[in-house]
């Protein structure tokens, strides 16, 4: 089915990615393998369960869990655990025994419910399929192959017998690789059959990866480097490249669902208590051009005081003395839009200090520690900015 739904001879066709298979009930592992994989996911879910990057919010896990049992039906839902871990980056998996992951860095990316839909379907069939017991058979069976090659090319001991164990490997990593991408173009198949027949849009599942190619090009363009070729298939790659996702998931999308709710409302206010966490972590990563297409993209409808003060920081950490001025400029707007936001304060008197503008920089660290008298870093911002009287 993978094959035939993402062969790009298709992409342009009048095709709609089917719905997805009737729900047979609650799975049971069958077999020595299948059930040794679950016991292992059991194992990991026991340490992931207690991990300090999970984040235990409840509304906040009640809400992707909903959007996840929204998209595939509450039957399927029910089988899966959901950790919403906190890593700024673009991911997401599923372990056989259905413990799902979500990392922190797929919900900044992200805009609306319809994408995290994309996201959360396409991982729920890679569960369904059970493709990570298919992937396991198939990488016992290349290194029991490649193991008994090896076996004859040193029984020949030859010139020949070397070269033509060293062909096969290259071979069989190859098909491995090629194997792995087609379980991903399946559930990206699986992923937009549960959207097209959900009550959100469809065609926002190829948003998510034009915004992902677009925030590449970004990080590219400011570090320097080649843009990266979007439709290039690396022989070792073990997912599409991503304009063959984005233009096939396009292509497939049901046209009647283009003017179905997105979502973009409710998943903004769902994220907004942990927006300012989750872009301070991006910003750490030290990826100028990526965090600042993040920024610039939430942003689309209208800056916030939020959002600008995670620009300033954003400028503030590379540290150019022209970063220095800009990141100044951020906080300074958004000061204008409220005074009261001691994060605000905070940049905009670091910034100042930094550019030589010590008594004004004085001033919004003093005002930072009115508003925020129980920072931790109140002792620090003291010695800075003592109070009236001080030097």
């Amino acid at each position: 089915m993978a094959v035939a739904f993402m062969a790009p001879a298709a992409i342009g066709q009048s095709k709609i990615a089917p719905p997805p298979p009737p729900y047979t009930g609650a799975y049971q592992p069958q077999g020595v393998d299948e059930i040794g994989l679950w016991r292992e996911g059991d194992e990991d879910e026991r340490i992931l369960a207690n991990s300090p990057i999970v984040l235990r919010d409840e509304a906040l896990n009640a809400y992707v869990k909903g959007v996840l049992c929204a998209t595939v039906g509450d039957d399927r839902c029910r089988s899966v655990r959901l950790y919403i871990l906190r890593v700024p980056l673009f991911n997401a998996s599923m372990a056989p025994n259905g413990t799902m992951r979500v990392y922190s860095g797929l919900l900044l990316r992200v805009r609306n419910e319809a994408e995290l839909a994309t996201v959360l379907g396409h991982e729920f069939g890679h569960f369904e399929q059970r493709h990570t017991l298919a992937d396991w058979k198939a990488r016992r069976s290349s290194s029991d192959l490649l193991s008994w090659a090896a076996v004859l090319a040193l029984l020949g001991n030859t010139y020949q017998s070397y070269s033509n164990f060293d062909s096969l490997q290259l071979s069989v990593y190859g098909r491995l690789s090629h194997f792995n991408r087609d379980q991903e173009r399946e559930a990206d198949a699986l992923g937009l059959g549960y959207l097209n027949h959900s009550a959100l849009r469809p065609q926002s599942a190829s948003v998510v990866w034009q915004n992902l190619m677009a925030e590449q090009e970004a990080s590219a363009l400011v570090r320097g480097v080649r843009k990266p070729d979007f439709n290039k298939v690396a022989f070792f790659a073990s997912h599409p490249p991503s304009g063959e996702r984005a233009a096939t998931l396009a292509a497939f999308a049901d046209p009647a669902g283009a003017e179905r709710d997105d979502g973009i409302a409710r998943y903004a206010a769902a994220l907004a208590p942990w927006l300012p966490t989750f872009l301070d972590d991006q910003i750490k990563l030290n990826d100028f051009g990526a965090s600042d297409y993040i920024i610039s993209s939430l942003a689309q409808n209208g800056w916030t005081a939020p959002l600008l003060v995670a620009r300033g920081d954003l400028y503030r950490a590379r540290g150019n003395p022209r970063d220095l001025a800009q990141a100044a400029e951020f906080y300074g707007k958004a000061v204008e839009m409220d005074a009261g936001l001691p994060e605000a304060q905070r940049g905009l008197g670091l910034s100042l200090f930094k550019t030589g503008r010590r008594t004004e920089g004085q001033t919004a660290l003093r005002r930072y520690l009115e508003l925020k008298p129980n920072a931790s870093d109140a002792a620090m911002i003291n010695m800075l900015a003592p109070a009236a009287g001080g030097q």
